[in-house]
């Protein structure tokens, strides 16, 4: 897999991509990207931040998907009342089982 933040890369007249490292030789080719370009900033929903918390919790088996919301609680102390509100917000029950807020494709707010 390849890294950019680990291999500093130099760019040719080609448009081929050239590691500098001598022990690995990797070239990659972009023929068809354009000479330059601009792509707005990624900004989560806090929401989304959330979840990646919670689910973080769940890969490390402090939690199960079985568990019911409310027991974040335990976890998350002092911001726990700005959560709840957050996730009733989005029409959750604290009886929900923290498998469907993983399953939370997108955090869109209706206006």
């Amino acid at each position: 897999m390849f890294d950019a933040g680990k291999v500093q890369c130099l760019r040719n007249h080609e448009r081929n991509w050239i590691s500098p490292c001598r022990t690995v030789f990797l070239k990659i080719k972009f023929s068809s990207m354009p000479e330059s370009t601009t792509a707005a900033p990624l900004v989560l929903h806090p929401m989304a931040k959330f979840q990646r918390q919670v689910r973080s919790l769940v890969e490390s088996n402090v939690i199960k998907p079985s568990d019911k919301l409310w027991k974040i609680a335990f976890l998350f102390k002092d911001n726990w009342e700005h959560w709840k509100q957050e996730l009733e917000d989005f029409e959750f029950s604290m009886q929900d089982p923290i498998s469907d807020l993983l399953a939370v494709e997108s955090w869109e707010e209706e206006v």
